[in-house]
């Protein structure tokens, strides 16, 4: 695991061994005293004679330096016992912690004026599978700011995000290793990142935010769903607009979290803490009360083959599973754990597999096929389940959040024989810490392996060395 490993030294105890000579028997005169006697003749002061013909002398370049006992390079001639502590990176700490560098293939961090608690990528025309660097991405955000006229919406586009390029000992470098790859070149390069971005003002703090084909919808604490459009070619040609505001919609009876857009037919349905589901109309200028239920909703997951079915998370740590073709009523419902759902996750791959994160650290993988017993349940993380998400181009991968940090899990991972709760699990592969009260991670759906955070401290953008 490419987890941070913290040390503390002790210095252990400098032992000195004495060396004895046996010499020729003692010479000592009378007028010498005890301690000259006793001193090594390697430290005794010499006795200058006289320089004569017949008594000629010679001065050594090579004389033999000796330490005193106390001084500065004793330290280095004894050993010391480094002990390593492992962090368990569930748990919060106080320690002020260092990013390794070897740990990431690239590692950004971006603090605004206002914290946020939501932010989605915007899908770009440079191409998928990108692995190149440098990278260059695009993602709308909502701030939560101290008052609700101070708030936004803002369009970023983040561009020349290098490679971090490690340090290698001279020691280690190959120099007569042939450059096969002509690219490399470019990765190694030091870049400055550039952000480029354009603001609308927002009424109201942002709760969540989304985005689909440059339709951008945002929740905001007051209680009002708003809808924006967003010019995504000009975004890619550097001819960065603020969003344009469409609708803002007033129906429900109070605030939110859950929102989603479905990825077939780009309908938008938004859950409030009424647990009252709204689902618009194409046009989003208009939406229809599909459901009530007695808890509120926390989070949405459309179906991702499916056009009419949807997921929802609920607080008392119920799933249920809709059709919008049958309003007022769930086709399936699960209680997941004990606690409030804050987080699901459909996976777009094995569209069978739905992930449920619970706001007691808790978080299972369903197959909705049967929906009975979970395939998969993590129980070692100690603060809320935040977000999560599937990899978009990895079946068995996902990343998820905590108030701690975010994780990332292989799920095709097995566990060996042996293995006690107590430890890691194995198939937690990156630990990304140092991030206090994580809100939001995703996967970037066109940079291999890019995730993008949301915190307190706020926004970090890495890619693991090791995906």
């Amino acid at each position: 695991y490419l987890i941070p490993s913290f040390r503390k030294r002790q210095s252990k105890a400098l032992w000195k061994l004495s060396t004895f000579t046996m010499g020729k028997k003692s010479k000592r005169t009378r007028g010498q005293s005890q301690e000259e006697t006793t001193t090594a003749p390697s430290l005794r002061k010499e006795i200058v004679e006289e320089e004569t013909r017949d008594n000629l002398q010679f001065e050594d370049p090579y004389v033999d330096e000796y330490e005193e006992e106390g001084s500065e390079g004793e330290e280095e001639m004894g050993d010391e016992l480094v002990q390593n502590q492992t962090l368990n990176p569930y748990h919060t700490t106080k320690e002020s912690l260092e990013m390794d560098p070897s740990a990431y293939k690239m590692h950004f961090a971006l603090r605004g004026e206002w914290p946020s608690l939501s932010f989605d990528f915007v899908r770009d025309s440079w191409g998928e599978g990108r692995t190149r660097f440098p990278h260059q991405l695009l993602a709308v955000v909502g701030t939560q700011a101290d008052t609700p006229e101070n708030n936004s919406v803002q369009v970023w586009k983040l561009s020349d995000l290098g490679k971090i390029n490690q340090d290698e000992d001279e020691e280690d470098q190959d120099y007569d290793k042939p450059d096969d790859n002509d690219d490399s070149d470019d990765d190694e390069i030091d870049y400055d990142p550039i952000l480029e971005h354009a603001t609308v003002q927002h009424s109201g703090g942002v709760n969540r935010i989304r985005n689909h084909k440059g339709i951008v919808a945002s929740w905001s604490d007051l209680g009002t769903v708003n809808i924006y459009s967003i010019d995504v070619e000009g975004l890619c040609m550097d001819n960065i607009k603020p969003p344009a505001l469409i609708n803002a919609y007033t129906g429900h009876p109070t605030e939110g979290y859950a929102m989603a857009f479905s990825s077939t037919e780009g309908r938008l349905a938004s859950g409030d803490n009424q647990g009252n589901i709204h689902v618009f109309e194409e046009d989003f200028k208009t939406a229809t009360p599909m459901y009530t239920s007695k808890e509120s909703v926390e989070d949405i997951q459309w179906s991702p083959t499916e056009t009419t079915v949807l997921a929802a998370g609920e607080v008392g740590g119920l799933v249920k599973i809709y059709d919008t073709r049958a309003p007022n009523r769930s086709m399936l419902e699960k209680t997941v754990g004990n606690a409030d759902v804050n987080a699901l996750s459909w996976s777009k791959l094995v569209t069978n597999l739905l992930a449920s994160g619970c706001d007691d650290g808790n978080w299972s993988v369903w197959d909705l096929r049967k929906f009975e017993d979970p395939l998969a349940r993590f129980t070692c993380h100690t603060t809320p389940i935040t977000s999560m998400e599937w990899h978009p181009t990895d079946e068995s991968m996902l990343v998820v959040s905590d108030e701690v940090g975010s994780f990332v899990y292989d799920l095709s991972v097995e566990e060996e024989e042996g293995h006690e709760k107590e430890d890691l699990p194995p198939q937690l592969l990156f630990v990304h810490s140092g991030s206090p009260q994580t809100k939001e991670v995703h996967w970037h759906p066109q940079i291999t392996s890019c995730v993008m955070s949301t915190a307190y401290n706020g926004f970090h953008a890495f890619i693991p060395s090791n995906l």
